[in-house]
């Protein structure tokens, strides 16, 4: 018998977070400013060549909204990476300015910010998803005709 997620999705849960896992070492070296751009640069797009081919690979169905869950899978662990790194990603940490500068206090500012970085990472990272999914269905019906 067929897991639900993986009849409606074309791989398995542990794939689509393994595929998504793959993508969090460039979280890390970037947070911690451990590469530099070259070695950067690889840690973003070959993940993302990877999560294509392996559904065009496996065959799967429909890849974009596989690719969309990988890419959420992805975006959740990015906002996870970004809040752990927090301290050591920043030589001033973060603050609002303009009209926002001061109003709030020091703990809610915080708050607000690490809010919104979280938030901008889930949504960047299912954006992401979203992009190669429309890269893996394109390049799947080209093949198909």
């Amino acid at each position: 018998m067929q897991e639900t997620g993986k009849r409606s999705l074309g791989l398995s849960k542990l794939a689509i977070c393994g595929l998504a896992l793959l993508a969090v070492p460039r979280v890390v070296a970037h947070d911690l400013d451990l590469v530099g751009p070259a070695v950067n640069a690889l840690l973003v797009w070959v993940p993302l060549v990877i999560w294509v081919a392996v559904v065009l690979v496996k065959r799967v169905e429909n890849p974009f909204p596989t690719l969309l869950a990988v890419g959420l899978v992805y975006g959740i662990l990015l906002a996870i990476g970004h809040q752990v790194f927090w301290e050591q990603s920043f030589d001033d940490p973060p603050a609002l300015g303009g009209n926002l500068a001061g109003v709030l206090s020091p703990g809610t500012e915080t708050v607000v910010l690490r809010g919104f970085a979280f938030l901008s990472s889930v949504v960047t990272g299912t954006a992401v998803g979203a992009a190669t999914g429309a890269v893996a269905w394109l390049l799947s019906r080209l093949r198909r005709s």
